[in-house]
C-alpha cells in the first residue's frame, strides 16, 4: 500500500534543502505534498520557489520522482524513489486568472486551495469575516477541476468550503484539518463540513499541528484519535493523514518581501502567539507507529492502511489528468 503525505512544508525558498523528506521516506511514505506558495506569496517567490523545487528533484533523480500521476507514485515506490507533488495554499497567486491554474499543474500543483486564512477576491478565510465562493471563485474551482487538480479547503472559511464543495464535479480534500467536535479552534472544521467533503468522495487529511490536536507535544495517538473521529461520522474511506510538518532551516529566510505582517494571517484573535511560530508537530517517525495507532482505535489493518494512503490514491486517480 502507498503511504501519502498530504501536506509538508519546506522554506519557501529555491535552495531549501530536501534533507527532511529522506526522513519521511525512511518512515515508509511513498508520496509527499510539499508547499509551494500562500497567499502572501508574491508570484515571483513562488516561480523562483518552484524552479529551485523542481531543479532539486532533477539533480537527485535517484532518490526523487516529480509525480504527475499516482502511476508515477507507484513505480517510484517499487524503484525506492520518493514520489513528491507541489500544493499552492491560497488564490492570490493566480493572480485573478482562472488559466493560472493550468500553468501550475504544468509545473507540478498537484493540489490547491482558494483561501489561507484570510478572505480574497475569490473565496473566504478561516479567521476572517465569513465570506461564500464569489462569481470569481466559482471559475477557478472550474478551472481547477478542468486541470485535474486536487481541491483542497483547508484553511478556508466554513461558508466557503461549502460553496466549494457543492461546486466542484470532482471530489473535494481537505489537506490538513482536524475536527472542530474535538478541539475548538477556527482552523479545524465542523460535522458539516466533514460531511459534505464525504458527500463528494472526497478525504479529510488529519493534521499533526498542536494547536489543532489540543496537545502541545502531539503524539501519533493525538492524530489517530482525530483520524477515528472523522471514520467514525462518515467511513473510513473519507479519511487522510497530512501531518502539515514544518521545517525551517535557519540559515534561509523565506519571508515574503516588502511588508509582510505574520500577524494578520494568524491573528491572535484565532489562538496564535506569534504567528504559527510557536507551534509543535507530531514528528515525521510518527509514520512508523501510526498503523499501530489507528489499530489501536478499533481499525483493522486494511483500513488503516486506507488512512495512511489508499483513499487519497483513490481520489488522485479520479481527479488527475
Amino acid at each position: 500500500m502507498i503511504r501519502w503525505e498530504a501536506h509538508a512544508c519546506l522554506p519557501l525558498h529555491p535552495n531549501a534543502s530536501f534533507a527532511p523528506l529522506e526522513r519521511f521516506h525512511a518512515a515508509g511514505v511513498n508520496y509527499v505534498s510539499i508547499n509551494i506558495g500562500m497567499d502572501m506569496n508574491p508570484v515571483s517567490q513562488v516561480m523562483r520557489t518552484i524552479a529551485g523545487f523542481r531543479a532539486s528533484i532533477a539533480a537527485q533523480s535517484d532518490r526523487y520522482v516529480l509525480a504527475v500521476t499516482t502511476q508515477d507514485i507507484e513505480r517510484a515506490a517499487a524503484a525506492g524513489q520518493l514520489a513528491i507533488g507541489f500544493d499552492l495554499e491560497g488564490a492570490m497567486p493566480l493572480l485573478e486568472q482562472p488559466e493560472m491554474v493550468a500553468l501550475f499543474q504544468s509545473l507540478g500543483v498537484r493540489q490547491m486551495h482558494l483561501a489561507y486564512n484570510r478572505n480574497n477576491s475569490v473565496a473566504g478565510g478561516c479567521h476572517d469575516v465569513e465570506q461564500g465562493l464569489t462569481p470569481l471563485g466559482h471559475e477557478v474551482v472550474r478551472a481547477i477541476n478542468a486541470a485535474g487538480v486536487l481541491m483542497d479547503c483547508s484553511h478556508t472559511g466554513r461558508r466557503c468550503s461549502l460553496d466549494i464543495m457543492a461546486a466542484s464535479t470532482q471530489p473535494v480534500i481537505f489537506s490538513h484539518a482536524n475536527p472542530l467536535a474535538l478541539i475548538e479552534h477556527g482552523r479545524n472544521i465542523t460535522d458539516e463540513q466533514i460531511r459534505a467533503c464525504a458527500a463528494t468522495g472526497g478525504v479529510v487529511c488529519v493534521s499533526g499541528v498542536s494547536f489543532f490536536l489540543g496537545n502541545t507535544s502531539p503524539t501519533a495517538q493525538d492524530v489517530a484519535r482525530h483520524a477515528a473521529y472523522v471514520a467514525n461520522l462518515v467511513g473510513v474511506q473519507h479519511v487522510g493523514i497530512g501531518l502539515d510538518i514544518s521545517f525551517p532551516q535557519a540559515d534561509l529566510n523565506d519571508d515574503p518581501p516588502d511588508n509582510y505582517e505574520p500577524s494578520y494571517w494568524w491573528p491572535k484573535s484565532a489562538g496564535y502567539d506569534r504567528a504559527i511560530l510557536r507551534a509543535t508537530y507530531t514528528p515525521i517517525e510518527t509514520w512508523n507507529v501510526l498503523g499501530q495507532a489507528l489499530q489501536d482505535t478499533g481499525m483493522s489493518a486494511s483500513e488503516a492502511q486506507s488512512v495512511m494512503g489508499g483513499n487519497m490514491v483513490r481520489v488522485a486517480q479520479q481527479v488527475w489528468r
